[in-house]
């Protein structure tokens, strides 16, 4: 639900930048670059659970990683300063819109842990930013 969530707050900006805001199977779906650029694909990366606090029953705070896929690309020169200016603006567009918003489902706003270079070539560059929120489970979760 937290993911639903965070993808409706990417997707309903008015002042998104990206032509696609979208999820973990159309990202699985992808072979090449995608159809429009630039594109943003949201996932939940990791989930860690701490012990269960509750001797009958069940409340375990659940740490929450979650990967933000920036797709770009912008060959105006041949430095890739073009690409690397869209793509400094794309993070902080991510950022602005998710960093310190807590997601009605989450017990935590969203924090910013990292990001890391994952792909260059082809006329694009792949930047996974990792975010991080919480939430507790409890008893009768679905």
């Amino acid at each position: 639900m937290i993911l639903s969530q965070i993808l409706e707050r990417l997707r309903t900006d008015p002042a998104t930048p990206f032509a696609l805001v979208e999820g973990a199977a159309e990202l699985a779906a992808l072979s090449d670059a995608p159809a429009a650029l630039p594109a943003l694909y949201v996932f939940v990366k990791e989930e860690a659970s701490a012990e269960n606090t509750r001797g009958n029953g069940t409340l375990q705070r659940t740490e929450m990683d979650l990967g933000a896929l920036i797709i770009t690309g912008n060959v105006a020169d041949a430095t890739g300063g073009a690409a690397a200016e869209d793509l400094e603006q794309l993070k902080t567009a991510v950022r602005n819109r998710l960093v310190g918003w807590q997601a009605p489902s989450a017990d935590d706003a969203i924090t910013h842990v990292g990001g890391t270079l994952v792909r260059a070539r082809g006329g694009t560059v792949w930047w996974e930013m990792t975010l991080a929120t919480a939430f507790y489970l409890t008893d009768g979760d679905d």
